[in-house]
């Protein structure tokens, strides 16, 4: 990971921010900005809209297309690429490291009654509130991986998020070696309020 470019993950289940919070990122470093979601396969999109939760193989073909678009983002960014993308499972997240290489990940943590408010507010998006439940169960937190990053609370405001990521990838970002030392598993900004 060169400094202040490379790869940023932002993962959590759905109605957690990543959108806001990736394009958030990307805008203060100059990056570019991936919305997973823009990637499912139509079948993909049908399924959730009926209320049916995704597969790994249905989640399969949707990896690669991410991975694909980050990677070309990257062939001209000037800055990282920060991808909004649930990445759910340590399989998923692996199979974009074998893909992207080294990923920093931003995590956006939080319980099922911060965020299901969240979901019901939304408007035009294909995940339905009643899919919040299978995305907790096959929520797997990046504990113990490669990747460095950053653990965050989603009830923290925007800004403190935001803020908190973008210094923690600029200090990783910095090391000598471009071998960022934090883990999301061992480095937890205190954002519970």
């Amino acid at each position: 990971m060169s400094s202040q470019k490379g790869f940023i993950l932002v993962m959590g289940v759905s109605g957690a921010g990543k959108t806001t919070i990736a394009s958030a990122i990307a805008e203060a470093f100059s990056g570019e900005f991936l919305d997973a979601d823009t990637l499912h396969p139509p079948q993909n999109i049908a399924a959730m809209q009926a209320g049916v939760p995704l597969t790994d193989d249905m989640r399969s073909d949707w990896l690669g297309n991410v991975a694909e678009s980050a990677n070309a983002l990257a062939r001209t960014a000037t800055g990282p690429v920060a991808i909004a993308c649930s990445a759910l499972k340590a399989s998923y997240r692996a199979r974009l490291r074998h893909d992207l290489g080294e990923m920093f990940v931003v995590f956006l943590d939080g319980d099922k009654e911060t965020i299901r408010p969240r979901i019901e507010r939304r408007a035009g998006h294909f995940m339905p509130p009643s899919l919040l439940d299978s995305q907790f169960a096959d929520l797997e937190p990046p504990r113990g991986e490669p990747d460095k990053g950053i653990h965050l609370d989603v009830a923290a405001d925007i800004e403190t998020i935001v803020t908190a990521s973008c210094k923690e990838f600029r200090r990783v970002s910095a090391h000598v070696g471009t071998q960022p030392s934090a883990s999301p598993g061992r480095s937890r900004a205190a954002l519970r309020q």
